[in-house]
């Protein structure tokens, strides 16, 4: 008896990953294990990175509310926690918008927790 084989199926998978692996450098795009080693490892970084954006925006909004606290002559940590005691529950992401896009919100803020 013949062995039975999916040719289609199997094929199929292959120009699946082929796919998604166009506009990779060199044999990353057209050699299948290759192609399909590091289609796996980029999905692994992308599930790594999903974490480490939000970590990486934090740190960015810090910086961005400590330079415009410092220019108002405070310091991130004392300004955090006047707004703390103040009752003024704005996250750091709206704080940041504010310091970049609306210095005189934030100067406003500022002046209401000293």
């Amino acid at each position: 008896m013949p062995r039975s084989v999916n040719h289609v199926a199997s094929r199929a998978k292959r120009k699946k990953i082929l796919g998604l692996t166009r506009g990779y450098f060199g044999a990353r795009k057209n050699v299948w294990t290759v192609a399909k080693n590091t289609w796996e490892k980029g999905l692994t970084y992308a599930f790594r990175d999903r974490r480490a954006k939000k970590r990486n925006f934090r740190a960015l909004w810090i910086q961005r509310i400590s330079a415009a606290a410092q220019a108002e002559g405070m310091n991130y940590s004392r300004l955090m926690g006047a707004l703390h005691k103040a009752g003024i529950e704005l996250n750091r992401k709206a704080l940041a918008d504010l310091a970049v896009n609306n210095p005189d919100t934030f100067k406003a803020i500022v002046a209401q927790v000293k």
